[in-house]
């Protein structure tokens, strides 16, 4: 019995197939086998009798299954199923299974500080969430959306003791994610990243800069015109000496521009400093002169800041970001490139966790 390995007690009955295998140079090779299928007491049920060389209900060996799963690693599926004249359906459902084989079940082992972030997989807002192990690299886990109830997935998978050996989880500022941590695994220090928190800054900057460019003069409007990049560039990233003289010439003009990125320089070094003590002076002191332009954009961001700023100030703890998830990214690109998209979710993650 291919089922439970105990012998069978009589033969219901015999059938043939062609299985394909392995090719032979360029030549396509097909095995025609008769097989039996036996009554399993055990079992309770009749069944295909155990052969070593294929699958019951597969129409390939496990030799080429094998060989194919390999090279679904670094060619599509596509590419891989023209090579065989196998059909594409044929390859995704024998990568699927081995990597259901390999990846099915979630590792939890070892796990003390986490990197949380989302990733778009399609147009139309439709995320979902990869949890990755912060110390190894490795992506642990792949779920839909990115609500509290995806986190909340992940958590149930774990026992007590495992949740417990969590300490700290790099995040966003998403309200869902911290929710969920909060709720599950509420010993565990959440660290806000800062590319996060600079590139809301950025949205201000962008905001405060439409604002003005609205109250300009008309003369003084061609100034602001073109400027949005060069606002949200770091200044030793703005080579050109045109576009140097192109912001020389805004903040001079408009002092309010001139505050607010004097504002994006000091807000990223708070994430600089080892001592809580300092860092919360640094975010205070940031939250004072953020005041003094009395600005509504402005005002919501320092608002924003300061209902987060437990997660800014627990940088000083632990010094981790979501920056290694860009890695991560990266190859989940190149895997949605290479498939044109991917329509099981399922095998999307598990492509995502293999590679």
């Amino acid at each position: 019995c291919h089922v439970c390995g105990s012998k069978a007690q009589r033969i219901h009955s015999q059938e043939k197939r062609s299985i394909r295998d392995l090719n032979i140079g360029s030549t396509r090779v097909w095995i025609n086998c008769a097989y039996r299928k036996v009554v399993c007491i055990p079992c309770n049920r009749i069944v295909v009798e155990d052969l070593e060389f294929f699958e019951p209900y597969s129409r390939v060996t496990r030799r080429l299954a094998l060989f194919v799963h390999e090279l679904c690693k670094v060619l599509t599926v596509h590419d891989v199923a023209k090579h065989f004249g196998l059909n594409w359906k044929t390859v995704k459902t024998i990568d699927k299974y081995f990597l259901e084989q390999q990846y099915g079940e979630t590792d939890y082992q070892g796990l003390r500080i986490l990197a949380v972030d989302e990733i778009a997989i399609s147009k139309g807002h439709h995320y979902m969430t990869v949890v990755l192990d912060y110390l190894s690299g490795r992506v642990v886990w792949v779920g839909k959306e990115r609500t509290k109830d995806t986190l909340k997935n992940f958590f149930s998978g774990m026992t007590n003791e495992q949740r417990q050996a969590i300490e700290a989880i790099a995040m966003d500022m998403w309200d869902p994610y911290i929710h969920a941590v909060s709720k599950h695994v509420p010993h565990v220090k959440i660290v806000f990243d800062l590319f996060h928190v600079v590139s809301s800054f950025g949205k201000v900057i962008d905001k405060v800069r439409n604002a003005e460019f609205r109250k300009a003069s008309k003369q003084d409007r061609d100034v602001y015109i073109g400027s949005k990049y060069i606002l949200l560039k770091n200044k030793r990233n703005i080579r050109k000496k045109k576009h140097r003289e192109h912001l020389k010439q805004l903040l001079s003009l408009n002092e309010t521009i001139n505050t607010v990125l004097i504002l994006k320089d000091k807000l990223k070094h708070i994430w600089y400093y080892r001592s809580r003590t300092w860092a919360i002076k640094a975010l205070d002191e940031w939250c004072l002169l953020a005041d003094t332009l009395n600005h509504p954009y402005v005002r919501k961001f320092t608002n924003m800041l300061k209902r987060y700023s437990y997660g800014i100030i627990n940088h000083c703890d632990y010094h981790i970001h979501t920056s290694k998830l860009e890695g991560v990214n990266n190859k989940i690109k190149v895997i949605k490139r290479k498939a044109y998209g991917f329509l099981d979710e399922r095998y999307f993650s598990l492509k995502i966790i293999q590679a």
